[in-house]
């Protein structure tokens, strides 16, 4: 089960913290809803395809992602993987995927938009499940890079 590898990251971190679960919290605004917290507080977690390497993006959720900023950066077009080819890299469900505890290593990169927030909620291997962690834990946990790819 994803949200056991999800616990058992954290654990390994020595980080004590409590996963959320809910009836649904598969989008954005269910997430939004279910944790009473505004859709920018949802640390959405994309997967993207570049050429033959995957990335992973985490950005606020009320933002979409800006392909010209994008290309510029990866230098390649972004492309969705299908539902079967991101559990194979992270281990974890569409609308539950973490951004830790990820099945393979992946670069994980973090959009300036979440630093608006003092706290944000990535799902925690789940559609049903978040966690609730600082920005700068966010960071440390992912060791991810900050860019800009927002429109």
């Amino acid at each position: 089960m994803s949200v056991e590898v999800v616990k058992q990251f954290l654990q390994a971190k020595n980080r004590e913290m409590e996963i959320l679960t809910f009836e649904d919290t598969s989008t954005v605004a269910k997430a939004a809803e279910s944790l009473q917290v505004t859709p920018g507080e949802i640390a959405k977690s994309l997967l993207f395809k570049v050429k033959d390497n995957f990335v992973m993006i985490l950005m606020a959720g009320d933002k979409r992602l800006d392909n010209r900023k994008f290309k510029d950066i990866f230098e390649g077009k972004a492309k969705m993987p299908e539902a079967e080819e991101v559990v194979a890299v992270t281990g974890h469900p569409v609308g539950g995927v973490c951004p830790f505890g990820l099945k393979q290593p992946l670069p994980v990169y973090l959009d300036y938009s979440l630093q608006a927030y003092t706290h944000v909620f990535p799902a925690a291997g789940e559609p049903n499940t978040a966690l609730k962690l600082t920005v700068a834990a966010l960071q440390e946990l992912t060791n991810g890079q900050w860019i800009d790819v927002v429109q």
